[in-house]
């Protein structure tokens, strides 16, 4: 039977959920807005996407604004109180602490920073999937699908940020036989690991693959020059977008089963162990 709750359970929590929120939030409106323009003036590198990549975060944002609502219900209590617990404000203090200093060009610490979140939305993606199998509408929409498309992007973030730390400048330095050998196996890295979630269950997780097509097709978009580097992003946006295909083709068969998952994958383990 199902449990039920009061509004005062895990109060404390559901507080510092509200207020870290808006601080995740706030620090990524800073680099859209603030007078840095972190998306026009920061390093430039040969695996920099169009600006427009980065709109997803508004996505995730926008989400997980239905999560921070959806943890005061009974079923959202369950799965973001008692099983995210206080793994979702470390993940947004860590995320502020990674866009300011990206947003201050310290790539290195950036760098690291990354790993750090990208290891927190891990932890976070393996419980809800392992452990919490949505139960409604509500579960999918508010609690998978966004850390489905954070677990996807954050991949995707490491792979920016570790090229901005350690990468040349493209606006002054020629790409290089060594930059156009990791530019390629970083794009191949992020078409496999699309592949992945797309064949990580019957169904796939399909967020998590749009994550990193969406990516991969503001890569191409972005980088003209070399030719290498163009193309090699045009052949592998174009296979993840197969992968996007086969996942959709799943969660359409799932549906069509009576399903109500969209990215189900209780029995998958992180690509990154937290």
């Amino acid at each position: 039977m199902p449990s039920h709750s009061s509004f005062s359970d895990g109060l404390l929590l559901k507080i510092v959920n509200v207020i870290v929120y808006f601080l995740f939030l706030g620090s990524n409106v800073y680099t859209v807005a603030g007078p840095t323009d972190i998306y026009y003036t920061g390093k430039d590198t040969y695996v920099t996407p169009a600006p427009w990549a980065f709109l997803i975060w508004s996505l995730i944002h926008l989400l997980l604004l239905g999560t921070i609502i959806y943890q005061f219900f009974d079923g959202g209590k369950q799965v973001i109180i008692d099983g995210i617990s206080w793994r979702l404000p470390l993940l947004a203090v860590l995320n502020a602490i990674y866009v300011n200093v990206w947003a201050r060009h310290y790539y290195i610490v950036a760098f690291i920073f990354a790993l750090f979140v990208s290891s927190a939305v891990t932890h976070i993606y393996y419980i809800v999937k392992k452990y919490h199998e949505p139960q409604s509408a509500a579960d999918e929409i508010f609690v998978h699908l966004p850390f489905s498309l954070y677990h996807g992007w954050t991949t995707v973030l490491v792979i920016l940020t570790g090229f901005e730390a350690f990468g040349v400048n493209a606006a002054t330095e020629r790409a290089g036989i060594w930059t156009k050998v990791f530019v390629f196996l970083a794009l191949f890295f992020l078409e496999a690991t699309a592949a992945t979630y797309a064949f990580s269950s019957a169904e796939g997780d399909l967020p998590a693959s749009i994550a990193i097509a969406w990516s991969l097709w503001a890569i191409f978009a972005r980088q003209r020059h070399p030719a290498f580097i163009h193309w090699s992003a045009l052949a592998f946006a174009i296979l993840s977008l197969v992968w996007v295909v086969k996942a959709a083709i799943g969660v359409g068969l799932k549906l069509r089963r009576g399903g109500r998952g969209i990215s189900l994958d209780e029995e998958r383990a992180p690509l990154i162990n937290p």
